[in-house]
C-alpha cells in the first residue's frame, strides 16, 4: 500500500463520517465501505474481480445519487475518484490506451 492510497481511503472514510447519516442510507454507506476496502486491499485490478465490480458499483451508485438530486455532481465525482485512488494504479497497458 502506498501513502497516496491510504490518504484516499481516509478521504472516503471522512466523507462517510461527515455525510453518511444525512445523505446516505445505511445500505449505501455499506456499499461505499465495501468498495473502499476491496480496493485498498487489491493488488491487481486486472485479476481482482471483486475490486473491479465494487468500483463499477460505486459509479452506478454515484450516478443514481446525482440523478435523484440527493448529491451534487462534484461531490459524487470526488467520491468515485477517491474510491478509485484507494486501489492500485492501472496497469501500464491500460494507461497507454
Amino acid at each position: 500500500m502506498t501513502p497516496e492510497r491510504a490518504q484516499a481511503y481516509r478521504r472516503v472514510i471522512h466523507t462517510l463520517n461527515d455525510l453518511g447519516p444525512s445523505k446516505l442510507v445505511m445500505g449505501e454507506q455499506d456499499r461505499i465501505r465495501h468498495a473502499a476496502d476491496s480496493l485498498i486491499f487489491s493488488r491487481d485490478l486486472l485479476q481482482d474481480v471483486v475490486a473491479c465490480e465494487a468500483l463499477k458499483d460505486m459509479e452506478r451508485l454515484c450516478r443514481l445519487l446525482v440523478e435523484s438530486g440527493r448529491w451534487e455532481q462534484t461531490g459524487a465525482t470526488r467520491l468515485v475518484r477517491d474510491i478509485s485512488q484507494c486501489g492500485p494504479p492501472p496497469p501500464a497497458e491500460l494507461e497507454a490506451a
